[in-house]
């Protein structure tokens, strides 16, 4: 199991630096703000695309949602540390603890303020599961200092309009 941990880790460390290497490229080529705005973008669509696993539970199946998103990341709790903060009809409260894409831009000695912006450009994809699934989320991504990860406050979303005859 360490060894699939290790694996599954650096795999994670991997597209971490995919993110990087192609958000520096395009900051190059169009400038940080246009960068920011394509990379969410495409962050956001790869959320959107896995979004199906979570909508059963839409719009307010908030307990629901929790335990299918955590069984749904690999290794949740060595790779993430999740912590579910609260959980009730109203929100749902997770904050992560670690998190192996910022370890990785940690690691390669990034600029706090780019690891800043990275962290935050990668949480578009936790935007574009919960709000293509059907739910509210605010993502507050990891800020220097700080020494947890994401936290995610999802909501439900509005409901699916009645049907008309």
């Amino acid at each position: 199991m360490d060894e699939f941990r290790t694996l599954l880790r650096n795999a994670m460390k991997s597209r971490a630096m995919v993110y990087e290497a192609a958000f520096d490229e395009m900051r190059k080529e169009i400038g940080e703000e246009k960068a920011r705005e394509i990379m969410a973008r495409t962050i956001y669509r790869r959320g959107a695309a896995i979004a199906h696993n979570f909508a059963p539970h839409a719009p307010a199946d908030l307990a629901g949602l929790r335990d299918s998103f955590l069984k749904f990341i690999p290794d949740a709790e060595a790779q993430f540390g999740p912590e579910v903060v609260r959980c009730t009809d109203e929100v749902l409260e997770i904050r992560f603890h670690t998190c192996p894409l910022k370890e990785a831009w940690l690691e390669a000695n990034l600029p706090a303020e780019t690891v800043e912006t990275l962290c935050e450009l990668a949480g578009a994809v936790d935007k574009g599961t919960f709000e293509t699934a059907g739910f509210e989320i605010e993502v507050d991504t990891w800020k220097p200092g700080r020494s947890t990860c994401c936290h995610l406050t999802i909501t439900p979303g509005a409901a699916a309009p009645a049907a008309t005859n």
